[in-house]
């Protein structure tokens, strides 16, 4: 029975062996198996990391692409696709502005010089009525400003046959002399800038004009809407006759 017993434990224990061979048991402790656990983690965390940079610098881009979409359509910022023209003429609530002339001085101070500006302005509802102004300030946008408010303020009614004028006029203001006579239709207005200006604004389409004496601008402008104020209309005149 002894012997029986020594020759089975005999071929139970290669048989153990070959299996100690075939999966080797690595210790805890042992410097290659932390070798093999660092190596294989950095390689999971690198893998990890990149689809995670990855998601996020994809995220940026697109939510960036949306946020400067947003940003440039002007949606935050009111300016959407609906400006306005740009420049000395505007429009609004039908009366027209348009900047004659804009003037800069100087002053020579303690620090170097200063600069005012002054500019005149004539507005109009290209319908009978007309307004001339002029507005001083420290800039050049201010002294517009300043200038229409009073040339709104100043707006007077003047008489017209039509497109053109009901007669011929003379008007003398300081040292300009303005001349306007009636023009058949399709002749234009024929006319320097200045007048010119004070003539679209009242809503004159045909006339011949003529400007004598001084080129002050201002003082231009101030006998042609003189002249406009002389102006008499037929039935007018007719009325205050009694006739």
């Amino acid at each position: 029975m002894a012997e029986e017993e020594q020759q089975d434990t005999q071929e139970a224990t290669p048989t153990q062996d070959a299996v100690a061979q075939e999966a080797p048991v690595v210790e805890e402790g042992s410097p290659s198996s932390a070798t093999d656990e660092k190596t294989a983690e950095p390689n999971e965390a690198q893998r990890g990391g990149a689809q995670r940079g990855g998601a996020q610098r994809g995220g940026a881009q697109r939510g960036g692409a949306q946020r400067g979409g947003a940003q440039r359509g002007g949606a935050q910022r009111g300016r959407g696709g609906n400006r306005g023209p740009r420049g000395h003429q505007k429009e609004d609530d039908g009366i027209v502005e348009k900047v004659i002339n804009i003037n800069r001085s100087s002053k020579v101070v303690k620090g170097g010089r200063r600069f005012g500006f002054s500019a005149l302005v004539v507005v109009g509802d290209k319908e009978g009525k007309v307004g001339l102004g002029t507005g001083k300030a420290r800039e050049v946008i201010s002294c517009i400003t300043k200038g229409t408010e009073v040339a709104r303020r100043n707006m007077v009614t003047v008489s017209l046959n039509g497109a053109t004028l009901p007669h011929e006029v003379y008007s003398i203001y300081d040292g300009a002399r303005v001349l306007l006579r009636p023009a058949s239709p399709g002749t234009g207005i024929i006319a320097g800038k200045i007048v010119r200006a004070v003539l679209e604004s009242a809503g004159v389409r045909d006339v011949l004009s003529k400007s004598l004496g001084s080129k002050n601008p201002a003082n231009v402008a101030k006998a042609a809407l003189q002249a406009l104020q002389q102006l008499r209309r037929r039935e007018d005149v007719m009325l205050r006759r009694d006739k």
